[in-house]
């Protein structure tokens, strides 16, 4: 049999020499093999290929078993990879394969080389590595020449950042050039669009792209965290610090006074909760910023669009194993802000009372048995901020994703886990969970020639939330706010512990002022025992079918299903004469929503030598409102004092007081879309794409159902013209682009075009005696109300210089929105609700700026990037006589006027009030102030004849000689005008360092920790003793101390608002991956890393935290601080194992 082999070969041999032209593409292969022995490799392999091996018998075991998955891969490649392991290699003669030993291994030899461009220009500091050699290797000089020991049978792996890596056998070679050309992944990174993918150098719109390792790196408790410091043109701001709560996310400016939030679209399914992701499980989330990009998308684009991709499986046989931990403790950032004692706050009390004329308090008599120990020092009072940390609180994540398939399926299996203690709200402390359980799988079908034809698969997401926490709300509703501002004078325990309550005060003779309690107690009692439960799951079930190469036809099927339940227990207390609860009080609230989502689309791709050509047909169905919400409210629980049975079976009797029951349908609405996308490329070299989408909703009637929304835009790789070739050597990639589209927003309550009816009662009618249900007009109807619509113009700039090691992107936009929908201001005397409107116009205007440096010297990398971005909002039209909507009175305390407003002209939710021109520091002041603002007689101003210095120069602004309400102007913008985002990162033999920050810059804040004016005796912060007006020359920012309800104080003014800039250092990790010292370890990687997070804000913001979200309960408002409950820092010990 031998001999008959080699007869073959030697026969063929000779013959080869007339079959050099056998066909180019049968050296590519693809293959699909489990568990089959060589033999029948082989036999399958002459078949596709046309092949045909020679070897030996003696040399091949046929007999053992191999897996074979390869597609359009290299015949030679792939049989010496297979045949690795029986020490054989391939090599081609005319059609045959012939198998030979390789060669015995040698001692190691000297080799030398030079490493360069395409060009021929030298890589110093690139690296030259022996594969799997333990880490030997050596750095190119200046020149790039290098010298390394090794041997003929190992592999050099030359590297240098922003190059393809090259890997080149040594052999019996002495010399080895290597020449490295650019990393076309930099530019050809496949990002997600709608609908799609692209790569990234062919985009013309203005995208942001950030990776899931860099989203995992921050440690941050959902994915929006992570973004803060890394998306220009993203201004995410957080609402509160207290766990489990929200962000404010608006990209390039807000846009209406509807909701300004962007749509998110998770697996390609739109209308997901990106907060319910565990950072672990994202691979990749994509911000859609202009028109073009999300026009794709037409109705609720118009506030920009995230898409969010979570980890999917790969085609390796292999299961991997990742486990990603971290366990912290955290403590409050209160900037410092300290509550006045309680000698200090009856002498700051007193005083301002004494500057009203008033009598002080006899605080000897009010509270007779604390007085002496105050005086004495002895007590120092009571420091309620302080009694409430929760210091060390925990927090922690742990995930476990394992990925792997074939290629006839792929599976991602994530389990995660976060909890988190908050670090105020102590002893109700504030807690939040998260678990998640995500599958990502796809199967094919059917397969042909590498080519999936039919693949079915699916993306499944199931969250389960618990949260409980203190009020966070308004000044009225503000746990933190009352911790400020209840008095030191007042105990938290009594002698045996308890809480200090009304019957201590009476045993103790404590008469201060009743309207005040133990605040710790009161959120005790009221926040104590409360928990709201949240179970979501979210996915979709995809077809996908190639029936011939360029084309794919996909058919998917979004659903999301989310249930939510809330319970609280509120016991019997009494704990001053006007703080009790006399009925103890069970609520118990349910709800659940569910909806579906239809999308179908054509995708065709196909070459025509330099034409590229990408169309995108489609359409698409959604329905939501499906589900229902009931609450009830009743007292006199048979379990008194326990909240695991704080349930609505177990209360008694019902009566009008104590009983309130509730439930309603959750509104309904459909959306009916129909889009198409056209991408157009010349040699990669001229761009064009194209986009129409028509969505019809049924929130409109009918005649205004549908909105069309196009898009166009165009870009030029100007470094592929043969002009700029001259540039090649600094210059690696440059493109310009523009764009320009239009999206929609269909966001209202539905039937806002029928005169709807609605029912309430108690209404009484003949019988005056007996209650009955009455029906009303619900709201006047609008049938001509229409699509709120975005229309914007982008222009762009994607550079990469110094063989891309320096990045750089620009863009300019100016976004205006039309039609807002807004609800009309009605009299009462109509007696219905107020319809929607189309009622105002805005534009956004602004510009982008992200620069970032990668290099590399020998094995020290390090990278750098900064993102920065501005935008300027103005109101150009509101639908009524004024030009106004307004905001809320009593927003920064009670009796206090309307704080803020949208007006054409202005910033939308800018600060209203007096503007002030200083403080008045002498005699001669008070003269000058009043000749130009109050027409020589101090009766104008607002302090009246009383003026005198230290009082606040109120501006005439409209020049009538007189202060009053037509003076009130614009005092502050809560919008940032600026927003700088900054990451930086350094790795050095397994070591790595990184650091990110963000920060906003020109906005303003609304600040106030006190009821100035309609509860004097809460206490203060000490600040007082250092900010106000003392004498000439002291300060020109604040008045002189004086009572709340003085005029000084209690206008809505300047005194108010503070400048709000700030940079916070949120994260920075030091790790080491182990692996590096630990080679043979059975792990792939195994990083301990520690972590300090918001450990560092500058500001010269005085309030808690200068990164206020809050906007009294209004979406288009933000940045007043009523006590908003502050970030907190965190020391972080995390581990990452892959196996």
């Amino acid at each position: 049999m031998q001999n008959k082999k080699l007869s073959i070969l030697l026969a063929f041999l000779v013959m080869s020499l007339t079959t050099m032209s056998f066909a180019a593409e049968n050296r590519k292969v693809s293959m699909s093999l489990t568990d089959v022995s060589v033999k029948e490799f082989f036999s399958d392999l002459e078949k596709q290929s046309g092949y045909s091996f020679a070897y030996k018998n003696s040399q091949v075991d046929l007999t053992s078993t191999v897996s074979v998955q390869a597609e359009n891969e290299d015949v030679v490649a792939l049989v010496n990879r297979i045949l690795k392991n029986q020490n054989l290699s391939a090599t081609i003669d005319g059609t045959w394969i012939i198998l030979s030993p390789v060669a015995q291994e040698e001692g190691a030899n000297p080799v030398k080389g030079r490493i360069t461009s395409p060009s021929g220009e030298p890589l110093p500091g690139a690296s030259v590595v022996v594969k799997n050699g333990n880490g030997r290797g050596v750095i190119a000089d200046a020149d790039g020449r290098y010298q390394i020991d090794a041997k003929p049978s190992e592999t050099l792996v030359f590297e240098f950042l922003g190059f393809i890596p090259v890997e080149i056998k040594v052999g019996q070679q002495g010399v080895i050039n290597a020449v490295l050309r650019e990393d076309a992944e930099l530019l050809d990174e496949v990002v997600v669009m709608g609908y799609g993918t692209q790569r990234k150098k062919l985009i013309t719109g203005s995208t942001v792209n950030v990776t899931g390792e860099k989203i995992a790196a921050v440690n941050s408790v959902d994915a929006l965290g992570a973004l803060q410091s890394q998306a220009a043109g993203v201004n995410i701001t957080s609402n509160s610090g207290q766990p489990g709560e929200s962000y404010k996310v608006t990209i390039r400016g807000m846009g209406t006074i509807g909701s300004t939030e962007p749509l998110y679209v998770i697996d390609g399914v739109p209308g997901g909760s990106i907060t319910s992701l565990s950072p672990n499980d994202i691979e990749s989330i994509d911000v859609l910023k202009d028109a073009a990009s999300s026009a794709i998308y037409g109705a609720r684009a118009a506030n920009g669009v995230i898409l969010v991709t979570t980890k999917k499986g790969s085609a390796d046989s292999k299961i991997n194993v990742a486990y990603e931990g971290y366990y912290g403790i955290q403590n409050p950032n209160t900037n410092g802000v300290t509550p006045l004692d309680a000698k200090q706050y009856m002498e700051i009390i007193n005083k301002s009372y004494e500057t009203a004329g008033q009598t002080p308090y006899d605080f000897q008599n009010l509270i007779p048995n604390h007085y002496d120990d105050i005086m004495s020092g002895k007590w120092k009072g009571t420091n309620w901020l302080k009694e409430s940390i929760n210091r060390n609180a925990p927090i922690q994540n742990h995930s476990v994703n394992m990925t792997g398939g074939s290629d006839k399926s792929r599976f991602s299996l994530g389990f995660s886990y976060f909890g988190q203690e908050g670090t105020l709200g102590y002893p109700a402390t504030p807690q939040y969970e998260r678990y998640t359980v995500r599958l990502n799988s796809d199967y094919s079908v059917w397969k042909k020639n590498g080519r999936d034809i039919i693949v079915f698969g699916e993306n499944i997401t199931a969250t389960v939330t618990g949260k409980s926490g203190v009020a966070i709300g308004n000044n009225y509703y503000n746990s933190i706010r009352d911790l400020l501002v209840a008095p030191p004078i007042l105990p938290a325990y009594d002698k045996n512990g308890d809480f200090y309550e009304y019957a201590d005060m009476k045993e103790e003779e404590w008469d201060f002022n009743q309207d005040y309690a133990n605040p710790l107690a009161e959120i005790y009692y009221d926040h104590g025992n409360n928990r709201s439960k949240g179970h979501r799951i979210s996915g979709n079930f995809y077809l996908q079918i190639m029936p011939i190469k360029d084309i794919t036809i996909r058919s998917s099927v979004g659903v999301h299903f989310s249930h939510s339940d809330y319970r609280r227990y509120v016991p019997t207390y009494s704990l001053s004469g006007n703080s009790s609860n006399n009925t103890d009080d069970v609520t118990q609230n349910q709800s659940y929503s569910a909806k579906w989502s239809w999308e179908n689309t054509v995708n065709y791709k196909k070459s025509f030598g330099d034409h590229n050509l990408d169309v995108l047909v489609g359409q698409s169905l959604e329905k939501w409102g499906y589900g229902n919400s009931v609450n009830v409210k009743n007292s006199n629980s048979i379990f008194p004092g326990s909240f695991d049975h704080a349930y609505i079976n177990n209360t008694q009797g019902m009566d009008v007081a104590n009983t309130s029951i509730g439930g309603s349908p959750n509104g309904q609405g459909a959306l009916s879309s129909f889009f198409g996308r056209v991408n157009y490329n010349y040699k990669e070299k001229y761009l064009f794409s194209a986009v129409m989408r028509a969505d019809g909703s049924s929130n409109f009637a009918r005649g205004h159902r549908w909105g069309y929304f196009p898009s166009v835009s165009a870009g030029w790789v100007m470094t592929n013209e043969d002009f700029m070739a001259p540039a090649k050597n600094w210059l690696s990639f440059l493109k310009l682009r523009a764009s320009w589209g239009q999206n929609g927003n269909c966001n209202i309550s539905a039937f806002q075009y029928l005169a709807t009816i609605a029912f309430n009662a108690p209404y009484y009618f003949e019988d005056k005696s007996v209650e009955n249900t009455g029906a009303y007009p619900d709201i006047m109807p609008n049938e001509n109300l229409k699509w709120e619509t975005s229309e914007q113009l982008d222009f762009g700039i994607d550079a990469r210089f110094f063989r891309s090691r320096l990045g750089v992107s620009f863009d300019w936009y100016n976004k205006v929105t039309r039609d807002w929908l807004v609800r009309a201001p009605t009299l009462l005397i109509y007696g219905s609700g107020a319809p929607y409107i189309n009622g105002g116009d805005i534009r956004n205007r602004g510009y982008e700026f992200l620069v970032s440096w990668n290099d590399n010297v020998g094995d020290f990398s390090y990278g750098i990037s900064a993102t920065f971005s501005h935008n300027d909002n103005l109101v150009t039209k509101i639908a009524n006589s004024e030009g106004i909507i307004h905001g809320g009175d009593n927003v920064i305390a009670q009796n206090t006027d309307e704080l803020y407003r949208v007006e054409v002209g202005y910033p939308i939710g800018y600060f209203w009030g007096y503007d002030v021109a200083g403080i008045i520091q002498n005699e001669a002041d008070i003269q000058k102030y009043i000749d130009a603002n109050c027409n020589g007689d101090a009766a104008n101003s607002l302090q009246g004849s009383s003026l005198q210095p230290g009082d606040v120069m109120y501006v005439d602004t409209n020049k009538d000689g007189k202060i009053n309400e037509e003076d009130k102007t614009m005092i502050g913008n809560p919008n940032p005008d600026y927003n700088l985002g900054l990451s930086i990162n350094l790795a050095y033999k397994g070591f790595d360092l990184s650091l990110n920050g963000y920060g906003a810059f020109g906005q303003q804040i609304a600040k106030s920790y006190r009821h100035f004016s309609s509860k004097p005796d809460e206490n203060y912060t000490t600040d007082v003793y250092t900010k106000y007006w003392t004498g000439e020359g002291s300060t020109n920012r604040y008045p002189r101390f004086c009572h709340g309800k003085d005029a000084n104080m209690s206008e809505v003014s300047k005194i108010w608002i503070e400048n709000g800039d700030y940079f916070k250092i949120s994260n920075i990790t030091f790790g080491y991956d182990f692996k590096k010292l630990f080679k043979n370890m059975p792990l792939t990687r195994c990083r301990l890393y520690v972590s300090a997070q918001n450990m560092f804000t500058f500001t010269k913001y005085t309030g808690m935290d200068p990164e206020i979200g809050y906007g009294d309960g209004t979406g288009w408002m933000s940045g007043v601080d009523v006590g908003n409950y502050p970030s907190s820092n965190a020391w972080i010990f995390g581990v990452n194992l892959t196996f």
